[in-house]
C-alpha cells in the first residue's frame, strides 16, 4: 500500500516535470507529445527514479513513513484527550460560576432582607419613642447605639427631639446632637 502511494507520488512528480516541459516546448515551438507518449515517458521516469533506490532503502523509507504516521496518530489522540480535558474543565468552571452567581444572589437577598428588617425595627422604635414622654425617651436613647439613636431622632418631630435633648445628660446630648447634625448633611 505504501509503495503504491510512493509510486503515485513519483507519477505526480514526473507528470509535473513533463507538463512543464510541454509548456516550455509549446512556447518555444517544439514538438508536443500524445497521451500515449506522455504516459510512456512518465513510466520511464518513474522506473528510472525507482531503480536508484535499492529495496533496502524502500523498506527504510516505508518504515520511516509508518513511524511518522504513528507519531501523527499519537499526537491526534493527545490533542483529542487534551480537548476532552479542556471541555471538562470548561464545564466545571461554568458550573462553579453558576453556583457562585446563585450564592451571590442569595447573599444580596439576605443583605436586602437585613436592611429591610433593620428599617422596620427603626420604624417600630420611632413609633414607640414618639409615644413616650421626653424624659423616658431621653433615658432610652441615651443607652441606645449612637447610630440607631440618631436615626430614630431623625424621624421624630423637631419639637419632640428638642424636648428629648433637653431631658438628656449634657454630654450624651452634645454627642448625639453632633452625630444628628452630621447625619443631616
Amino acid at each position: 500500500m505504501k509503495t503504491y502511494v510512493f509510486l503515485l507520488f513519483c507519477l505526480w512528480i514526473a507528470f509535473s516535470h513533463v507538463s512543464m516541459a510541454e509548456e516550455a516546448n509549446k512556447e518555444s515551438g517544439k514538438k508536443t507529445y500524445s497521451e500515449k507518449e506522455f504516459l510512456d515517458a512518465v513510466e520511464k521516469e518513474v522506473n528510472n527514479r525507482l531503480s536508484k533506490y535499492s529495496s533496502q532503502n524502500m523498506v527504510g523509507l516505508t518504515k520511516e513513513m509508518m513511524k511518522k504516521e504513528r507519531e501523527i496518530e499519537l499526537e491526534q489522540q493527545q490533542l483529542k484527550q487534551r480537548q476532552a480535558e479542556l471541555d471538562a474543565i470548561e464545564k466545571d468552571l461554568k458550573t462553579k460560576i453558576k453556583d457562585f452567581q446563585g450564592q451571590q444572589k442569595k447573599l444580596l437577598g439576605c443583605l436586602d432582607q437585613n436592611d429591610k428588617n433593620q428599617k422596620d425595627r427603626v420604624n417600630h422604635m420611632v413609633e414607640v419613642v414618639s409615644g413616650m414622654r421626653p424624659a423616658t425617651a431621653a433615658d432610652v436613647l441615651s443607652v441606645q447605639d449612637v447610630d440607631i439613636a440618631v436615626r430614630i431622632l431623625g424621624r421624630l418631630e423637631p419639637v419632640k427631639v428638642s424636648k428629648i435633648f433637653n431631658s438628656m445628660d449634657k454630654e450624651i446630648s452634645a454627642r448625639l446632637q453632633k452625630q444628628f447634625m452630621n447625619m443631616k448633611k
